[in-house]
């Protein structure tokens, strides 16, 4: 994870045991999802003229990269067995860790959808030698990260050079992207097709 567990205390004392029991209960999402960027856990008691009595809330907020966060606890019917802090926490994590399953599972799907290796054409490399696009071979242009050219430095690339690439499940900010480019072909120049230059 990107930053430390966030745990908060409100309305009662913090507790090193139950701080702890929460450390793990993170590192077992992390184990179902690796993408997890963050985690933040409030545990409450409220004030016992609280219409839900002296009942304890607990909240678990994952961030994970470029999604909305997953929330889980505070929410549903009155259970007076969270008049045990362990028992509200242990639900917490439980509502959070389904939402996470569903969510990785969705995240398999689309992936695998995209897993069929495609063909296309270098269509530009940048001058700095960071990225590039390449055309599909039905016409849609995708951004691809140095880091995803295998068998050799995206210098090595030139335009019109034929590639394999494997489409990333999800679209980054140029618009559709290559997760990993292989070149494939001799250099056989397109026309309408050039190396951008500075």
């Amino acid at each position: 994870m990107q930053t430390p567990v966030q745990i908060t205390f409100d309305g009662m004392e913090p507790s090193d045991a139950l701080a702890d029991k929460i450390r793990r209960k993170v590192a077992h999402l992390e184990q179902v999802c690796p993408d997890l960027i963050s985690c933040r856990v409030v545990v409450e008691q409220p004030h016992r003229h609280n219409r839900q009595g002296g009942l304890f809330q607990v909240r678990v907020e994952l961030g994970i990269s470029g999604q909305t966060p997953i929330v889980g606890g505070r929410e549903g019917p009155i259970n007076h067995a969270h008049e045990d802090v362990y028992v509200a926490m242990r639900d917490a994590f439980d509502a959070v860790e389904r939402q996470l399953r569903a969510f990785v599972e969705r995240q398999h799907r689309r992936t695998k959808a995209h897993e069929v290796a495609l063909h296309g054409k270098v269509l530009r490399v940048m001058p700095d030698g960071e990225f590039g696009f390449l055309r599909s071979s039905d016409g849609l242009d995708v951004y691809f990260h140095r880091n995803a050219v295998i068998g050799g430095p995206l210098d090595e690339l030139a335009v019109g050079d034929e590639v394999r690439f494997v489409l990333h499940a999800e679209e980054g900010e140029q618009g559709p992207q290559a997760s990993s480019v292989e070149r494939i072909g001799a250099h056989h120049h397109l026309p309408n097709m050039e190396t951008v230059r500075s």
